[in-house]
C-alpha cells in the first residue's frame, strides 16, 4: 500500500456499496424486483442509457448478483436472473422503499402495493429486532468494534456519478428516485456512517471516511440540501458547529443496517464483522429482518406480492 494512501475504517457498508452503491445500479435492482429480465425490459424500466446498462448488468454478473441466462438459441437470446447473493438484498430494497414512501412521496411518481401472502393484507415493511419483536429505531442502538475491525484503503472507482439525474425515465415509471441518489452516492454513505456512529466534527468524519476535504465538504452540503443533517452550534467563542442527523436522515438507518448486514454476510473478513450491534438496555445482539407490518412475520421474496399502481391512480388513492 503506498504511504499516502487514503485509509477508512473497515465496514461492510463500504464494502456493499462498491458493488450495489450507485444510481443506476440501484434503478436495474429495482427494475428486477418488479419483474424485468430481459435487455430492452431493463431499458423500459430505468430509462438508462444503452452503454451505461450493458456495463452495470456485467458489473452485477461479475459480482455474482445477476446470472445471465440464454433462454433461446436461433437467435441467441439472454435474460438476466437475481443469485441467491442478489435475492439477500431484498431487505436492502424493502428498507430503501420504505424511506422513499416516507420522505420522497410525489404524485408524479408510481406506487407499489405489497401483500404478504402468509396474512393475506397489504403491509409496509418494518425493520425489525428477532430478538425481542420491536422495531428498530437508530436511537435504541449501540455499537462496538468487532474482530474485523481495522482499516482499508479508500479504494473509490472513479466511474461517472448519476446522484442528481439518475435517468432519462419518465416519472410514470420511477419508484425510488430520491433514496436511489442518496444510496448511489458512496461518498454520502460515509458521511451518514459516521454521524451514525457518534462522530459529528469535520475532522472526525474527514479522518473516518478518508475524503479529501473539498469532497466532504461538498457531500456535507449535498446532504444538508436534502434535509437529511442541519449544523448545530456548539461553541460560540470561538464558533464553531458540528453535524446532526434530521429526522430524515435518522429513519435512513434501517437501510445502512440491511446494507451492513447483507455487506458481513458476503464480504466480511476472516476474523468477522468489523462492527457489532447491541438493541436496547439489555444490550442484546442486533439481527435485523424485514417484517409484515400486519402479522409481524419475516418477509421474503416468495412470500410477497406486489401491484404498481400508475401515477394518476396513486393520487386518487393518496387523497382518499
Amino acid at each position: 500500500m503506498e504511504e499516502n494512501a487514503k485509509l477508512i475504517r473497515t465496514c461492510s457498508i463500504w464494502r456493499a456499496l462498491e458493488v450495489v452503491g450507485d444510481t443506476s445500479t440501484i434503478l436495474i435492482l429495482e427494475a428486477s424486483w418488479l419483474g424485468a429480465r430481459k435487455f430492452d425490459q431493463f431499458r423500459a424500466r430505468t430509462g438508462l442509457r444503452q452503454s451505461l446498462l450493458s456495463d452495470r448488468l456485467k458489473r452485477l454478473v461479475a459480482a455474482e448478483v445477476m446470472v445471465k441466462v440464454q433462454y433461446s438459441s436461433a437467435p441467441p437470446r439472454f435474460e438476466y436472473r437475481m443469485t441467491r447473493k442478489g435475492q439477500d438484498l431484498y431487505w436492502s430494497s424493502l428498507m430503501m422503499l420504505r424511506w422513499e414512501r416516507r420522505w420522497a412521496e410525489s404524485d408524479a411518481k408510481c406506487v407499489v402495493e405489497l401483500t404478504h401472502k402468509k396474512c393475506g393484507k397489504q403491509f409496509d415493511p418494518t425493520p425489525t429486532c428477532t430478538a425481542c419483536g420491536d422495531e428498530i429505531n437508530a436511537r435504541d442502538m449501540s455499537w462496538s468494534p468487532g474482530p474485523g475491525v481495522g482499516w482499508m484503503s479508500a479504494q473509490y472507482s472513479r466511474r461517472r456519478q448519476h446522484r442528481d439525474s439518475p435517468s432519462d425515465r419518465p416519472p410514470s415509471s420511477t419508484l425510488m428516485d430520491e433514496v436511489a441518489q442518496i444510496m448511489g452516492d458512496r461518498w454520502a454513505g460515509l458521511v451518514l456512517r459516521a454521524l451514525f456512529t457518534g462522530l459529528r466534527k469535520f475532522d472526525e468524519i474527514l479522518s473516518d471516511s478518508g475524503m479529501a476535504t473539498n469532497i466532504l465538504s461538498e457531500r456535507l452540503q449535498w446532504l444538508i440540501s436534502k434535509g437529511m443533517i442541519r449544523t448545530h452550534e456548539y461553541s460560540s467563542v470561538p464558533k464553531r458547529h458540528e453535524y446532526r442527523l434530521t429526522g430524515k436522515g435518522i429513519d435512513y438507518y434501517p437501510v445502512l443496517l440491511m446494507l451492513m448486514q447483507w455487506g458481513d454476510k458476503y464480504y466480511v473478513a476472516p476474523e468477522g464483522p468489523p462492527l457489532l450491534l447491541r438493541h436496547k438496555r439489555d444490550a442484546h445482539d442486533l439481527r435485523a429482518i424485514a417484517a409484515c407490518s400486519e402479522c409481524g412475520g419475516e418477509v421474503r421474496p416468495q412470500d410477497v406480492e406486489f401491484k404498481v399502481i400508475e401515477p394518476a391512480r396513486a393520487a386518487i388513492a393518496n387523497s382518499a
